[in-house]
């Protein structure tokens, strides 16, 4: 007999098979084990400079003056970013600064707000 995880609803360590999903006859909660195999793979985990995690839509604050490739501005330290979307790459936030427009920025030069 097969031994499969407990319910992540109840705990209970009574589940079984049917079909491609798995079953909790306690709580009646019916899942996929592989859909939530690949949630899990796919989420991503990125920490500013004082290695405090981000998520989407956060505030973050830069913590020093960034020059802005092809123009002759400069992000200055303190400038305040809203509702960051995390990406993967080198340059991993993805965001809009007021005055300035869209933005890609390096979580290294960012802390949470």
């Amino acid at each position: 007999m097969e031994k499969w995880p407990n319910c992540p609803e109840c705990s209970s360590e009574y589940t079984y098979e049917d079909g491609n999903l798995l079953v909790c006859p306690e709580c009646a909660h019916e899942w996929n084990p592989l859909a939530e195999t690949a949630n899990a793979e796919t989420e991503i985990f990125i920490k500013d400079a004082n290695g405090t995690t981000l998520k989407d839509g956060d505030a973050v604050t830069i913590i020093k003056d960034l020059k802005v490739k092809g123009s002759s501005s400069i992000l200055k330290i303190g400038t305040k970013v809203k509702s960051i979307r995390l990406v993967e790459g080198d340059h991993d936030i993805d965001c809009k600064i007021d005055g300035f427009g869209p933005m890609k920025l390096k979580s290294q030069f960012v802390k949470k707000a």
